[in-house]
């Protein structure tokens, strides 16, 4: 295997093996405690201008297939693992990940200590680095990594969005057909707003029993809300996204129009936020974010709890109980994970209720955003 160079800003300078795509490379580093599911990991647009570090030692085992891609592409700068394993195993796969992270562009780190990299991360927070097969110098690499812009300085959702409108022409996944199902006719309609959107998002808003529209994240509110009130769309579906929200200035003015014009709408992730912006309640950064599928969540009031798949660096301030309900929140750190706002149609969560490949048992959330819609 060829050599891979890593330096980040705090110092720490590693060599390591590389796979997948060559070249030097700039992002934020952050681990995912995730046990299964690497591909719908590395294809999350959520995850672009980052680096990945799998708690998992294992890696590549089983293999890459089209029908887990949750994009049309990969979007994140790198994965870090502890081991890699070119030859995989299972009835599904279809390719290799080394061959997946050459033709996506993403660089591969293997033989390196994950478990000191993730220790790092949670006591010292997500960081920037630098990962070159190119470059072996540390005093280079760090000049390189102060000169580049930082994730937080980059409007990745241009890059992921797409760029123009569709529907989307599956539900979820059946295990007996190996497949996914047929969108049927729907009588409900909505559009979703796209800052990233997994296709497992969409998936289980058409099993929802909607008819799902996608549209760029540089959609114009006036015109979705005459599509309202012209009945043409019975709600607004804000999806996931990369980046630091509290930059979409533009997104939130649109966000802000939408809610006035008192249009049902749901939420995920980067679109929570937005909403908690938009309703005047500033995100804020989390040390090192949350990123795994294993996470447990608790409704407040029954303390029924859903074990859930987090992704997400940013986190709506505990302030917006001033003017919403809190239906969900983190065991691990007591964050909000959900909410729905006071004497509005609207709702939203932190966490990926549709979590492929699991867990499952958030996936009645979508159900209740299609009771709503008009």
């Amino acid at each position: 295997m060829q050599k891979v160079w890593i330096y980040l800003e705090n110092g720490t300078f590693l060599e390591a093996n590389s796979f997948g795509a060559t070249g030097t490379t700039v992002g934020e580093i952050v681990f995912n405690t995730s046990l299964t599911g690497y591909q719908e990991i590395i294809s999350d647009p959520s995850y672009a201008g980052q680096f990945v570090t799998f708690t998992m030692p294992e890696i590549g085992n089983v293999g890459v297939n089209a029908d887990d891609m949750e994009s049309k592409t990969a979007y994140c700068k790198g994965v870090l693992v502890r081991n890699y394993h070119h030859e995989h195993s299972n009835y599904r796969s279809e390719g290799d990940l080394d061959s997946f992270l050459k033709e996506h562009g993403v660089l591969g780190i293997t033989a390196i200590d994950t478990r000191y990299l993730t220790k790092m991360i949670r006591d010292e927070g997500a960081m920037m680095m630098i990962a070159s097969t190119e470059i072996s110098s540390k005093e280079e690499l760090a000049t390189k990594l102060a000169e580049s812009p930082r994730i937080e300085d980059i409007n990745y959702i241009k890059e992921v969005s797409t760029k123009e409108p569709y529907v989307h022409k599956n539900g979820a996944w059946n295990h007996e057909k190996k497949a996914y199902n047929k969108a049927v006719m729907s009588d409900k309609k909505v559009v979703v707003v796209d800052f990233g959107v997994k296709r497992n998002i969409l998936n289980e808003l058409v099993e929802s029993g909607l008819e799902v529209e996608v549209v760029p994240s540089t959609f114009k509110a006036d015109d979705l809300i005459a599509r309202f009130e012209a009945n043409e769309i019975g709600g607004i579906f804000l999806s996931n996204g990369p980046g630091d929200p509290l930059t979409l200035t533009e997104e939130k003015e649109q966000v802000q129009k939408l809610i006035n014009a008192n249009i049902p709408m749901f939420a995920i992730c980067l679109g929570h936020q937005m909403l908690s912006i938009a309703h005047g309640h500033d995100t804020y950064k989390l040390p090192f974010g949350q990123h795994g599928g294993n996470h447990p969540v608790a409704n407040p009031e029954t303390m029924i709890v859903e074990i859930t798949a987090q992704n997400h660096n940013y986190n709506v301030p505990d302030s917006i109980e001033q003017i919403a309900e809190i239906t969900h929140k983190n065991l691990f750190d007591g964050t909000i994970e959900g909410v729905k706002y006071k004497n509005k149609e609207i709702f939203s969560v932190q966490h990926h209720p549709e979590a492929s490949p699991g867990p499952h048992e958030s996936k009645y959330i979508f159900d209740e955003f299609a009771k709503i819609v008009k």
